[in-house]
């Protein structure tokens, strides 16, 4: 049996971990939750929410990795046997199925703004109007859709088939360094227009009027949904750590990457909102209606157009990738497979499952469900299927599964295992009988009650 292949260095997993956690959540998503829920009361209550909650989890999920060296459900079965809890591990590997044949889609059309920017056709735009015209006119193309989901997917599955320290480690320790340039590069040019402090103060001046008890909430299934938890992506990358690696003081590293990019692009996507007198509240639109003629209209929009759709672009892959490696690893573990034979036997699987909601746009339109009262496309099947339900779930059974069945104390020994030679942001501060009582509160008590509170708002049951 071949040994597991590992990360060549910490700061290739601290890349590779922070790329799975950064995408298109952080660029697409925050900024529009934030813009609809008030800005800086929004912020803040994601904040705590990822300190409290986001980093726990972050930790036993990297943790059940390292520990079994396998793929969720392989890590399961090594800790409690061929028990139940093996499908937990399968819930990961079908949260991260299903969350691709979407998220591909989205991705897709990252790569065609990317090209559009390219080609000057922002410039076009007087309004966001117009361009909302011309994404619903492109998306009613089956050929365009698919044709950008292709190319999407099929350089997902390129660096995949490179290995762990080729293919993931590589692409993230290229694509991640870029992506913080040229989201700098957008933060300055931002914070240099007129009126840019308003953009500011909407982000960081708190409206506590807005805190109520669906912000928060809203606040932790984002925290959840941006840090990769229980789809098994961290599961799966903490497989190839070893046990010199101090988990603690790389969760730290990367729920704090996640989280200042996340800021940074309410940053640069704020100030030109603001700085053109548009309504911060535009919703999910946001990015592809109101920015591409916004930015296009700056001095130096046409390379700023660019900049930004290059910098979602890149978001997407580098989350694409640790999805999908989820779902190789379980074959390449379980079934013995080998990684090529896995990458593509997963991904033809995948690209499949994801045309569907490829012609959610078009030609299949008119196949809905319904759910909540509301008419569910395949696309927002699949979103609301791994968003609200597998995602919400995995995390419960992790927080249970931490305290109660491995429980704290074998938790606690194992997260001290390595060493990062940090004093306060390492696994050294979980040493002390009040921090390992603190971590045990919040594994044992507020994790499972909070993400069961989010699982009952998501259906409207509260």
């Amino acid at each position: 049996m071949s040994k597991r292949e590992q990360w060549s260095s910490k700061t290739g997993f601290i890349l590779a971990a922070a790329g799975s956690a950064v995408g298109l959540g952080n660029i697409w998503k925050f900024p529009y939750i934030a813009g609809e829920n008030g800005g800086a009361a929004f912020l803040f209550i994601y904040l705590i929410c990822i300190l409290a909650i986001g980093l726990p989890i972050l930790n036993i999920e990297i943790l059940l990795g390292r520990e079994t060296q396998k793929n969720p459900v392989g890590a399961f079965k090594k800790i409690h046997g061929d028990s139940n809890w093996k499908y937990v591990g399968a819930l990961g590997v079908f949260a991260s199925f299903t969350i691709l044949s979407f998220y591909s889609i989205v991705g897709g059309w990252s790569v065609a703004y990317t090209v559009e920017a390219l080609k000057g056709t922002f410039a076009s735009f007087p309004d966001p109007e117009v361009a909302g015209e011309f994404f619903n006119l492109k998306n009613s193309n089956p050929y365009w859709v698919l044709g950008y989901h292709t190319l999407f997917f099929l350089s997902i599955i390129g660096i995949i088939l490179s290995g762990v320290k080729g293919g993931l480690e590589k692409a993230s320790k290229f694509l991640m360094p870029i992506l913080l340039f040229i989201l700098f590069a957008l933060v300055v040019n931002g914070l240099m227009l007129p009126d840019s402090d308003k953009g500011m103060e909407f982000l960081f001046s708190p409206d506590w009027s807005k805190i109520n008890p669906s912000t928060f909430l809203l606040a932790l299934g984002h925290a959840f949904f941006t840090l990769s938890l229980g789809m098994g992506a961290m599961m799966t990358y903490g497989s190839y750590l070893s046990d010199n690696d101090d988990i603690v003081n790389a969760s730290y590293m990367v729920a704090f990457l996640d989280t200042i990019i996340a800021i940074l692009a309410g940053v640069a996507i704020f100030t030109v909102v603001f700085s053109s007198g548009y309504d911060p509240t535009a919703g999910p639109g946001l990015v592809f209606h109101v920015l591409p003629p916004l930015l296009s209209q700056l001095p130096g929009g046409y390379i700023f157009a660019f900049l930004f759709f290059l910098l979602l672009t890149i978001a997407a892959v580098t989350s694409g990738i640790s999805i999908l490696e989820v779902s190789v690893a379980y074959l390449v573990d379980e079934l013995k497979f080998s990684r090529k034979k896995a990458t593509m036997i997963m991904g033809v699987l995948v690209y499949l499952a994801a045309i569907p909601c490829a012609l959610s746009f078009n030609l299949l339109s008119d196949v809905t469900l319904p759910i909540q009262g509301k008419a569910f496309t395949f696309f927002d099947v699949a979103d609301f299927l791994a968003s609200n339900i597998l995602l919400p779930l995995g995390g419960f059974f992790l927080a249970i599964f931490a305290g109660y069945v491995w429980g704290i104390d074998s938790t606690v020994k194992a997260l001290l295992k390595g060493d990062s030679g940090s004093l306060y942001f390492g696994n050294s501060i979980l040493e002390s009988p009040t921090s390992k009582m603190i971590f045990g509160f919040l594994i044992k008590y507020l994790s499972p009650v909070l993400i069961f509170l989010v699982f009952l708002y998501q259906f409207g049951w509260i």
